[in-house]
């Protein structure tokens, strides 16, 4: 009898077949200016045919990666993407049926997962001025729970927990025998990290990617840090060769090459300031105290302008309905000062 898992049957997915290539691409919290043509360059140089030919080899970038993070490779999982390491520790850290908390509105592919293997997955929602109430963290927190995932900063809401909140929440989880998942896609964009407790400690995990700040997410590269024998776990569930050998490269270079992660910080940072004060002398409202993106209020109706953004300006932004008090939103990416320059040029055109 031919057989098909029915939870893969009815599992509801979009997949992105848009062409974006000719557009500014502030939808999808990529880095819309990438790295420097120059450094692409470098990187590209050298390149064999050998190299092209054989399978990625990962000990010496990870003994790199290991030593830029501060630990030993016994730390650390090379992912194709974070997407991959979320995976991995969901199949491999919950049962079938298992329950596992996380907030939401979040990544997406937390509950696409969690419904893929047949898990339960338990939504912690928003408040209504976008804020989250670590009680409500802390109240589903169960005996029978299997996993809890944050987000450090959260996509899409952008907001952060303290030490003090983190500490709470890690006590109850220890207390419960509650593995944890932090995801920081979008560390660098915030520096606070909880790094520390996945490698110090026993039963944390952080996910972190190579797409965001480090502008690589056409290459495809992540990484997973926890505790040894955690790590041992998710390295088994890995396909052999994983990663991509120029993904590795390119990520080498950045990490190694003085003063490129400074840089790129840098002109986030500038891209930011620029955009959050334009918004604030325009009176527009908007949201996201942490990553590379922001929800803003427009004055007119956000899909109509979204879709006039894309067909008239050539620029690529989302809508997002119901968002709290905000209502209905614009979803912005946020990249250098020159890119929010256009987008601003383009949305006080428009958006009237």
């Amino acid at each position: 009898m031919y057989y098909l898992d029915s939870k893969v049957e009815n599992l509801y997915r979009i997949f992105d077949q848009n062409e974006r290539k000719d557009y500014l691409r502030l939808d999808l919290n990529e880095n819309p200016g990438g790295l420097p043509a120059e450094f692409i360059s470098s990187v590209l140089d050298g390149i064999t045919p050998q190299f092209v030919a054989q399978y990625p080899e990962t000990l010496h970038f990870t003994e790199v990666l290991a030593d830029y993070l501060g630990t030993d490779i016994s730390h650390v999982c090379l992912v194709n993407g974070s997407a991959e390491g979320i995976r991995y520790i969901i199949q491999a850290f919950t049962a079938p049926g298992g329950r596992i908390v996380g907030c939401v509105p979040s990544y997406f592919m937390f509950q696409v997962y969690s419904e893929m293997y047949g898990r339960n997955f338990i939504p912690v929602p928003y408040e209504e001025d976008l804020t989250m109430d670590v009680n409500k963290i802390l109240d589903e927190i169960t005996e029978d729970t299997q996993l809890l995932i944050l987000l450090n900063p959260n996509n899409p809401m952008g907001n952060v927990y303290t030490e003090e909140e983190f500490e709470r929440i890690l006590k109850k989880a220890n207390e419960k025998e509650v593995n944890i998942l932090v995801d920081e896609a979008y560390h660098y964009f915030y520096p606070k990290t909880f790094i520390r407790y996945a490698l110090e400690g026993e039963h944390v995990f952080v996910t972190r990617t190579f797409s965001k700040l480090f502008s690589l997410a056409g290459c495809r590269l992540g990484y997973v840090v926890g505790w040894p024998e955690g790590v041992k776990m998710v390295q088994k569930m890995c396909t052999p060769h994983n990663t991509n050998a120029f993904a590795m490269r390119f990520a080498e270079k950045i990490l190694t090459t003085p003063g490129m992660v400074d840089t790129l910080i840098k002109n986030y940072n500038q891209g930011r300031s620029f955009l959050i004060s334009w918004l604030d002398e325009h009176g527009y409202k908007h949201k996201g105290e942490a990553g590379n993106f922001m929800f803003i209020k427009p004055n007119t109706d956000a899909q109509s302008l979204v879709d006039r953004m894309k067909s008239e300006k050539k620029i690529l932004i989302k809508t997002y309905p119901n968002v709290g008090e905000l209502g209905n939103c614009l979803r912005v990416s946020i990249g250098e000062q020159k890119y929010m320059e256009q987008f601003v040029t383009a949305l006080e055109e428009l958006d009237k």
